[in-house]
């Protein structure tokens, strides 16, 4: 059975409640994967004025070639979006959590740029975009005196949405824009490490990936500080997918 397509119902909604216009949709791929950076799509629409969206649904529940198709058309659509990534290395140094908020503040800020939201949607429970750390009242009265690296989030409201990638449009859009780009970095990696297979498992956890990190170790991509392999000979790992983690 074919699933309900995702609707703006979501976005108006919390534009309502906050006498927002600009809505903003973020969502994450790569969070439980054993290689690559973890990457965040990130859209902002105007939901009273932007039309249905054909064909969008979660990034998950499409084909690489459909995904493809329907990220030009997306971009089109938002009044403005963005891509932002943390790396390997990143993850390995701050944690999966504080590497997610980089991602997202990364996607937002080039977004942003372009059109800034008054309020974001952001796919699950936990809200990983938010700023940890807020101005303070010496930064109003001396603007500039807060690095922009001090600032580690977003700093507008934040609501959660579980499924919203499956619920919400904008969501959805994001979650493919998030995946196109993250899968197509695998791809070029894998032309330099082809024995990982990261072309067909894009740095998760399969059987397969985890027999050539054990035959050729671990590659500049991976993250290390990570379980990559067996702790002994008999113990079974099971391999990652979307939403696993260590």
């Amino acid at each position: 059975m074919a699933s309900t397509p995702p609707t703006l119902q979501h976005e108006l909604a919390l534009a309502a409640a906050g006498r927002h216009r600009f809505i903003g949709a973020a969502d994450e791929v790569g969070r439980g994967s054993l290689a690559g950076p973890v990457s965040v799509g990130y859209v902002v629409i105007d939901p009273a004025a932007v039309p249905e969206l054909p064909g969008v649904r979660d990034s998950k529940l499409l084909t690489d070639a459909v995904r493809h198709e329907l990220a030009p058309a997306i971009k089109d659509w938002a009044a403005s979006w963005g891509v932002g990534h943390a790396s390997a290395a990143e993850i390995d140094a701050l944690g999966l959590v504080p590497a997610l908020r980089l991602a997202g503040l990364r996607a937002a800020t080039a977004a942003h740029r372009v059109q800034v939201a008054d309020a974001v949607l952001l796919d699950g429970n936990l809200d990983w975009l938010s700023a940890t750390v807020q101005p303070t009242l010496l930064d109003s009265l001396m603007p500039g005196f807060a690095e922009p690296e001090d600032i580690d989030g977003l700093q507008i409201p934040v609501r959660t949405l579980i499924k919203g990638d499956l619920l919400a449009l904008s969501i959805a859009a994001a979650s493919i824009l998030a995946k196109v780009e993250r899968d197509d970095l695998m791809d070029g990696y894998d032309r330099s490490y082809p024995a990982y297979g990261w072309i067909r498992n894009k740095g998760y956890g399969t059987a397969a990936h985890r027999a050539g990190i054990v035959q050729h170790g671990a590659s500049e991509y991976h993250r290390k500080t990570w379980q990559l392999t067996p702790k002994s000979p008999g113990e079974n790992i099971e391999s990652g997918g979307e939403g696993k983690t260590p």
